[in-house]
């Protein structure tokens, strides 16, 4: 008799342990959901931190070369078509909403919904790729891409008409374009294929209620990569656009 209540507590114990073991969607070396949950978020963060470390040096690398040569960035950045650059930011605005639905079907058992919201998001992301290959086309029609070929002749500054950009100047301006919104791009099409294997496993079934963090990590990226293109935007094509 003395023995019993160790016994049931090894009992319990083994258990919990054991359903643990069959809950597909904890892994082995967890203890629980939550500490699973709350170790795949600090990964996601301590990830995006260093990404911001890596926009950051070029967005530092901007700000320098804005500051030096001003007037001829604000000449460079009045050739790049601001309509097409504000219509992907709301383009990126309503995919980081339906990334929040999507995270709110799994939550609520909206498989539909869920499913809908990822392939929303997907056709969003394609649809920001899509105008942004329109940008780049032109770019390359109107020979401004860094090169040999690189052509910025006798474009007037905007605050003052009598007075041309330097081309120079200018050639280091969509260098840095070229290579901040090709990055970006890259991420976007990153996100797309990570938003690929998150829609075949809400085909699946796989996300609930109680299990929906890969959906939570695809949607941090996902906005992360957002508020990259929101601070892209006015650096990039609203310079000197005043009248």
């Amino acid at each position: 008799m003395s023995d019993s209540p160790a016994v049931a507590i090894h009992g319990e114990a083994h258990g919990e342990a054991h359903g643990a073991a069959h809950n597909p969607a904890l892994l082995h070396h967890f203890a629980e959901p939550q500490q699973q949950r709350d170790a795949a978020s600090l990964g996601m963060w301590i990830f995006l931190a260093t990404e911001v470390m890596f926009f950051g040096g070029l967005f530092c690398a901007y700000l320098i070369y804005r500051r030096w040569y001003f007037e001829d960035f604000g000449a460079a950045s009045k050739s790049i078509n601001a309509t097409l650059g504000a219509t992907n930011t709301a383009v990126l605005i309503c995919s980081s909403l339906t990334v929040v639905l999507a995270i709110w079907a799994a939550q609520t058992s909206r498989r539909a919904l869920l499913i809908g919201s990822l392939v929303l998001t997907m056709l969003f992301g394609v649809a920001f790729l899509g105008i942004k290959g329109v940008e780049y086309k032109e770019k390359f029609e109107e020979h401004h891409v860094p090169g040999a070929s690189f052509s910025f002749d006798r474009v007037p500054i905007p605050r003052h008409p009598d007075q041309y950009a330097n081309p120079q100047h200018a050639q280091i301006f969509f260098s840095l374009y070229f290579i901040m919104t090709g990055l970006h791009a890259l991420h976007m099409i990153i996100g797309l294929g990570i938003f690929t294997w998150l829609l075949i496993m809400a085909w699946k079934g796989r996300f609930t209620p109680e299990y929906y963090t890969p959906l939570e990590m695809g949607g941090l990226y996902w906005h992360f990569v957002d508020i990259v293109w929101i601070y892209l935007f006015p650096l990039l094509y609203l310079i000197d656009r005043h009248p």
